[in-house]
């Protein structure tokens, strides 16, 4: 994930203690990195075993009894460059987003965008998966995929979508609209251009956080944000686990296909 000039909020000050779980995620991601170091993951360039060893969302294994690495995967980056890009957009975006929506809702959109964001991953993964199912062409492995990218883009295009409305009264950011467009924009195109991204975790990400930003919108316009903040993250889940259903159904014609990469392999 690329990340450009981040948004202008207004000058109050940012103090940890309203953004805490934010600085939590980004020690526990780069915890994690640190910890893979030592025990031997390339730095730079981690290796295919290494990655999957680590959580990683690798399809045929996550729709073959491994559905936790939807999750996982959320927290393993390819290299340095990689996890210090995410972790400067988690910042960026977090820090603001955690104050702004509360921090229960917050949580919830982090970790559905991050959810979505992979489960659209792998349903192109599937898709592409029969088409090497007509050759059985094992040598050609499915995408490992990982990284905080698809919750981070999440946040971003929540705060997008706020920024397009017009400012609530206790509102206390000011969110630079054309900043935010920008951003999210130029991700997108590095996303369909450059080669190594995944932009169907970014896009799954995006297609979460503008259905939850929204929602908590209309919560606080009607002044009953409880009430549809809970509500929105239980339609959130609902929506989620069934697309993650309809994947799992539509990789089953696929399973001869996985037990063989992985067989070959030696991945199972």
């Amino acid at each position: 994930m690329t990340e450009m000039t981040p948004p202008q909020i207004n000058n109050q000050k940012l103090r940890i203690q309203a953004w805490w779980f934010t600085a939590v995620l980004i020690a526990v991601n780069v915890g994690l990195f640190g910890w893979q170091i030592l025990s031997g993951v390339n730095i730079n360039d981690p290796a295919p075993v290494d990655a999957i060893a680590w959580g990683a969302d690798f399809t045929p294994l996550t729709f073959l009894g491994q559905p936790e690495r939807l999750f996982t995967s959320m927290f393993f980056h390819f290299g340095l460059i990689h996890l210090m890009l995410n972790m400067w957009a988690l910042y960026i975006f977090g820090s603001v987003a955690e104050q702004l929506f509360g921090r229960m809702y917050y949580i919830g959109m982090y970790v559905l965008a991050g959810l979505m964001g992979s489960v659209l991953s792998s349903y192109l993964t599937i898709r592409d998966g029969y088409e090497l199912l007509q050759h059985f062409d094992v040598k050609l492995l499915p995408h490992i995929s990982a990284g905080a990218s698809g919750a981070v883009m999440g946040l971003g295009a929540a705060l997008t979508v706020i920024s397009l409305f017009p400012p609530l009264p206790r509102q206390r950011f000011w969110l630079d609209k054309k900043s935010l467009l920008m951003v999210m924009a130029i991700n997108l195109v590095f996303g369909f251009t450059v080669a190594g991204i995944n932009n169907a975790a970014h896009i799954g990400g995006m297609i979460m956080g503008t259905l939850l930003a929204a929602i908590w919108f209309l919560g606080e316009k009607i002044q009953k944000p409880a009430l549809v903040q809970i509500s929105a993250l239980i339609i959130a889940t609902v929506l989620l686990a069934a697309f993650y259903f309809y994947c799992t159904e539509l990789s089953t014609g696929l399973d001869p296909l996985w037990n063989e990469i992985l067989r070959q392999n030696q991945l199972s």
